[in-house]
C-alpha cells in the first residue's frame, strides 16, 4: 500500500497535466477557428476535474496509457472543416510533445545546476521533482505518439481524414464508431504496443533526455511494474 501511494504521488501531477492540456488544446484551437462548443460547455479550463474520465485515468496508472473525456468539437462550425480538422486534431499530440520537451529541459537544467541532485537537504526536495519530470517525459511522449496512430477517433485518424481526398477520407471516417474497439484489440491482443509504440517512445526519450535517459527508464520501470 505504501508503494502504491509513493507511485501515485509521482505519477498524479504529470499524468493529469498531460491529459488535461491535451484536451484543452483541442478546444482552444477549435475556439480560435470558429467552433466555440468547448468554451460554451466550460471545457476551456485547466481544472482536471472537468476533463477526467475515471476509467481512462485509472488506465494511465495501471497500464501507462489512458484518456480523458474528449473536448466537444463541432467540426461543422469550423471555418474550413476539412482543413481546420487537421489543426484541431494535431493540437493534442503537439501539446504533449511540447510538455515532454519542457520536462526534459527542466531535468537537464536541474542536473546542470546541481551536478546531480546534491546532498541530503537538496536531494530531499529535488529527487521527487526529477522523478515527476521523468514520468512527464514518458507519459507525454507515449500519449503524443499513441495518438498519432492514423485511426479515428485518435488524433492521427482525424488528421488523416483532413489530409486524404474526399472519398478515402469518408471511408476512413466511417471507422470512427468502431475505432476504440479496434484500438483496444490492437493494444491487448497484438504486439503493436511492445513492438512499435514503446520502441519509438524509448528512442524519443533517448533523444530528449540524452545522458539522463537512463533515469527516465529507471523511474518509469519502477512506476509501471
Amino acid at each position: 500500500m505504501e508503494n502504491f501511494f509513493l507511485k501515485l504521488s509521482i505519477m498524479l501531477v504529470p499524468a493529469l497535466m498531460a491529459i488535461t492540456c491535451h484536451e484543452v488544446s483541442h478546444g482552444f484551437v477549435a475556439d480560435r477557428l470558429g467552433d466555440h462548443t468547448a468554451r460554451s460547455m466550460g471545457r476551456l479550463t485547466l481544472n482536471p476535474l472537468k476533463h477526467l474520465d475515471i476509467f481512462g485515468t485509472l488506465m494511465v496508472f495501471l497500464v501507462g496509457i489512458g484518456w480523458a473525456k474528449p473536448v466537444p468539437v463541432n467540426f461543422n462550425n469550423l471555418r474550413n472543416p476539412k482543413r481546420d480538422m487537421i489543426w484541431v486534431a494535431g493540437a493534442g499530440p503537439t501539446t504533449n510533445f511540447t510538455l515532454a520537451i519542457l520536462s526534459a529541459l527542466a531535468m537537464r537544467g536541474i542536473f546542470a545546476v546541481t551536478g546531480g541532485v546534491g546532498g541530503p537537504p537538496t536531494q530531499f526536495f529535488l529527487e521527487p521533482v526529477v522523478e515527476m519530470l521523468a514520468f512527464s517525459i514518458y507519459i507525454n511522449l507515449l500519449l503524443g505518439i499513441f495518438n498519432l496512430i492514423p485511426l479515428p477517433p485518435l488524433d492521427g485518424g482525424r488528421v488523416a481524414v483532413g489530409l486524404l481526398p474526399y472519398r478515402q477520407a469518408a471511408g476512413l471516417a466511417k471507422i470512427e464508431p468502431y475505432g476504440m474497439i479496434i484500438i483496444i484489440v490492437l493494444i491487448f491482443f497484438t504486439s503493436i504496443f511492445d513492438r512499435v509504440i514503446l520502441p519509438v517512445v524509448d528512442l524519443s526519450i533517448s533523444l530528449l533526455a540524452g545522458p539522463y535517459s537512463g533515469i527516465v527508464h529507471r523511474v518509469t520501470f519502477f512506476l509501471m511494474r
